[in-house]
């Protein structure tokens, strides 16, 4: 006998438009479970319901618990492209693909709109006349490339109004981490020259700089000024150290980041290499929740929408090892990001961007195997942990799900109780729960009576579940 839906159901998916939208499918608490888009959402929706989804364990998981579904209409397919990726990260439903760690990656800053430039670290890029270097997987990696160029380029950090007449420099000008235009040691012309031959090391083109530095220590050292030879011959290795940790891939790849996919049963790692002026300047790993049952086409668009959402920069080219079907529409909405520039979504045959994928793939299948082998740990910790509750509690057998309560309030006011929940020793983040307190209507605060609410309201659900 084929699947009916509930009447209720059936009368939303009778009704749905032929239109461009957004979805939200919710439980019997009308909790959302799910969120996606469609290009015409009478034909997505009804998808569900119908004997497409019968192979297809986690949908048939989640129709079942569906109770009633809610439809938003957009302009066109770009916009429900981004109002689903919104709502996603604002109610992380429990059925979507979603990444595990959200973070903005670090950017070095050079401040080139100011008379005396500065170089800082930021993770939010802005339209301000500052140059961006980047992104780098950590900022340890930032403050490391930025102490080991200091050496090289002794640029300002200070707070000072640049006039070149102050009496005194500070310590950094005597420990030669500073070049002193505050007390007229160089003048704008010059320290604006060593700050533009900064970023042209940071951005990969360093060949010159190296041989104009040659040229003055070989110089300084037939002068016999062998002290200004060898501060030339530091700076010489403080280059020469952060452009090796940068790989040369291609110099016609310009702007491009490669990623890649691994998969081990329910598991999932998405690699992503950052490729700028022909050199691999970094790497991340990123893992997803909930992909388990998705093609490799739908993660790898879920990933996109997720990812690059919080980007501060967008590459000109995104290079895949697999089609999606929405290429065209992420396209269209990267390059709005890009201030209107052009982007592209590749899936190279061959060549050296083949080679690429082949590389970052490499690196996914041995995370997600590192992984792997760290869950497998943790496993064996969460069940010594567990099995310590189980005896210092003197519970008859080990917790299976453990329930946790606080209470917080506001100076006494705007009470709420939150939840957390662990399964089998780890965190369920999807399950934790915040609740708004009613019952304390006297002044101040009342940590009994609100936790009482709290469980009330808790095991109510459940019962009546």
């Amino acid at each position: 006998m084929s699947y009916q839906p509930p009447e209720h159901i059936q009368a939303i998916l009778a009704s749905l438009p032929l239109k461009p939208g957004v979805y939200l499918m919710k439980d019997e608490n009308g909790e959302i479970i799910y969120v996606g888009k469609a290009k015409r959402l009478r034909h997505r929706v009804r998808s569900y319901f119908t004997t497409h989804a019968d192979g297809q364990p986690k949908t048939l998981k989640m129709r079942a618990l569906v109770r009633d579904i809610e439809v938003i209409i957009t302009e066109n397919e770009v916009q429900a492209l981004i109002l689903e990726e919104t709502l996603i990260k604002r109610h992380r439903p429990q059925f979507n693909i979603s990444l595990k760690d959200d973070k903005r990656y670090p950017y070095i800053r050079v401040t080139w709109q100011d008379p005396y430039p500065k170089v800082e670290t930021t993770r939010r890029i802005k339209n301000d006349g500052a140059r961006y270097f980047g992104p780098y997987a950590a900022m340890w990696a930032v403050q490391n490339t930025l102490r080991v160029l200091r050496r090289a380029f002794p640029y300002l950090t200070c707070d000072r109004e640049i006039t070149g007449n102050d009496s005194r420099a500070c310590l950094f000008y005597d420990i030669k981490l500073c070049n002193g235009p505050c007390i007229g040691a160089v003048n704008q012309e010059t320290y604006r020259a060593m700050i533009k031959e900064l970023m042209d090391v940071l951005s990969g083109k360093s060949d010159a700089v190296i041989a104009r530095l040659n040229r003055e220590m070989e110089a300084a050292a037939e002068a016999l000024k062998f002290e200004q030879a060898a501060m030339l011959r530091d700076q010489l290795k403080a280059i020469e150290y952060i452009t090796q940790r940068h790989r040369a891939v291609n110099p016609k790849m310009t702007d491009h980041d490669v990623i890649a996919l691994a998969r081990d049963k329910n598991e999932a790692v998405i690699q992503i290499l950052f490729i700028r002026n022909g050199k691999l300047i970094g790497s991340d790993t990123r893992s997803l929740d909930g992909a388990e049952g998705e093609s490799d086409e739908v993660i790898l668009e879920q990933f996109l929408t997720q990812f690059y959402s919080d980007m501060a920069e967008v590459p000109r080219e995104l290079i895949l090892p697999n089609e999606v079907e929405q290429a065209r529409i992420i396209e269209r909405w990267l390059a709005d990001k890009r201030g209107g520039n052009k982007v592209s979504i590749t899936v190279p045959r061959r060549g050296n961007k083949r080679e690429l994928i082949q590389m970052a793939q490499e690196n996914a299948s041995e995370a997600l195997r590192m992984l792997r082998e760290q869950w497998e740990n943790d496993t064996t910790k969460q069940e010594e942990a567990l099995a310590e509750l189980q005896d210092a509690l003197s519970l008859p057998r080990i917790p299976n799900r453990i329930e946790c309560y606080d209470i917080s309030t506001t100076q006494g006011t705007a009470i709420v109780a939150s939840r957390v929940v662990f399964v089998q020793g780890r965190p369920r983040k999807s399950e934790y729960r915040r609740f708004n307190i009613r019952t304390v209507t006297h002044e101040g605060s009342d940590d009994y009576q609100s936790m009482r609410e709290a469980l009330t309201r808790r095991f109510n659900r459940w019962k009546d579940a």
